[in-house]
């Protein structure tokens, strides 16, 4: 896996991981470039690094599994690599995985939302772009916020995937976002992009209202006292 990595003067507050397509040209353009530069805006003081897909398909190209689809080997195989990787990168700059976060486009997304489900306490927040679950998730991961971002004229991801794994996980009690927006096919939109912004600023897990809501009620009986 290759990486780039942007770092302050300041030890950093956060890691972003980025996890890149599926059957990209190994001198191919940074298709994930407007997304780093949108986190260094919103967040100058995180650091950034971008992950590659190590394999090589028979044309040369980057790939996260062998074969034209994923399957449970390949993903089983790709997810031991992706987490040590992480996790070495989190401990080398001394954050707490609360403060790590997976943004994975297409064959990424996948990638990063199946770790989570895979690996507890090993990311806070997963942001997938034009992606989805191998399969339907059957529990939700703790403590870790899922944002979906996805365009409905997806031909390589359908969305109604997307729709069916986002409705699973609230049923499960996930804390989980998901932005479907119109006429947007597979890949990594402007659009999408700004609404995975706007969710990183604004929105506000269960447990952390659950947290607020029971140190009110128990401000509220001291008061009573």
């Amino acid at each position: 896996m290759s990486m780039s990595s942007s770092i302050g003067s300041t030890p950093p507050e956060l890691l972003f991981v980025l996890l890149h397509d599926g059957g990209l040209a190994p001198d191919g353009p940074d298709l994930l470039a407007p997304l780093a530069d949108a986190l260094r805006q919103q967040y100058p003081n995180a650091a950034l690094v971008a992950l590659h897909a190590p394999l090589r398909d028979e044309t040369g190209r980057c790939v996260w599994w062998l074969g034209p689809e994923p399957s449970p080997d390949g993903l089983d195989a790709a997810l031991p690599g992706l987490i040590q990787r992480v996790r070495a990168e989190a401990a080398r700059l001394d954050l707490p995985w609360q403060r790590v976060a997976l943004a994975g486009l297409g064959d990424g997304a996948l990638l990063a939302l199946e770790a989570v489900q895979a690996e507890a306490a090993f990311v806070g927040r997963v942001m997938g772009f034009a992606g989805g679950y191998l399969a339907r998730p059957t529990h939700a991961p703790q403590d870790v916020c899922i944002h979906l971002m996805h365009g409905l004229a997806d031909a390589r991801f359908p969305y109604h995937r997307v729709v069916d794994a986002a409705q699973t996980l609230v049923s499960l009690g996930a804390d989980v976002t998901a932005d479907l927006l119109p006429h947007l096919d597979h890949g990594l939109h402007p659009a999408l992009i700004e609404k995975a912004m706007g969710q990183l600023r604004t929105f506000i897990p269960a447990k952390l209202w659950r947290e607020a809501l029971l140190a009110a009620q128990e401000e509220d009986r001291a008061s009573r006292q």
